[in-house]
């Protein structure tokens, strides 16, 4: 059994870095839809130029865009045959259910939620702006972003609860601590301890 999990999380909450770790971890394709649009920006491609605008105005891009291009990249040798980490997408219920249609042959093992309170989330984005000059990270562009996720993964948390493959995971600590926790979240729902895992597969 390959793992293919998704990654839930707030703005700031270490999804990059601990899905980053994970990847690693079990030998899988980390697949972060923020980084295929922020090379579209930095290459500046035709897409890359619509994604900057809707960005520096604190909205998110539309899920047509966002279900093409995971359809894209799910569909590619590594993510078939070896699995994948997917952080970034799905944002909202459409995206989720639309996910759902694009995963139907090879589901989703596991949806985590990396919790982290508000507060220490705009506290990172800021010293994150400060420290790499993102200007996707504006204050008024980040506080709508967050306004958003909030308003728009309530029904998405339902969502997965119902199909009993979500993990909600503290996400406050050492990125060790943090890690640790996420491990033991993956075993408990998969089985999978490790590249290939261990054999037993309950989803």
């Amino acid at each position: 059994m390959t793992l293919r999990l998704v990654l839930l999380g707030r703005q700031g909450s270490g999804k990059g870095t601990q899905g980053a770790r994970l990847a690693t971890h079990y030998g899988i394709a980390h697949i972060s839809t923020g980084e295929m649009l922020r090379n579209a920006i930095r290459n500046a491609t035709p897409l890359g130029k619509v994604v900057k605008q809707v960005l520096d105005e604190g909205r998110l891009v539309d899920d047509e865009l966002m279900e093409s291009l995971v359809q894209g990249r799910l569909g590619e040798t590594d993510a078939r045959t070896r699995g994948y980490l997917l952080d970034g997408f799905p944002r909202t219920l459409p995206q989720a259910q639309a996910l759902d249609d694009i995963a139907r042959v090879r589901p989703i093992n596991i949806v985590v939620d990396l919790e982290v309170p508000r507060e220490l989330v705009m506290e990172r984005l800021n010293a994150r702006r400060e420290a790499e000059q993102r200007t996707d990270d504006s204050p008024a562009a980040v506080e709508q972003r967050l306004a958003l996720y909030e308003e728009q993964t309530a029904p998405l948390i339902a969502h997965y609860r119902r199909q009993g493959v979500l993990a909600v995971v503290d996400g406050v600590g050492s990125p060790d601590e943090v890690f640790g926790r996420l491990l033991a979240a993956i075993v408990a729902t998969t089985g999978l301890s490790g590249p290939g895992g261990d054999g037993r597969a309950s989803r």
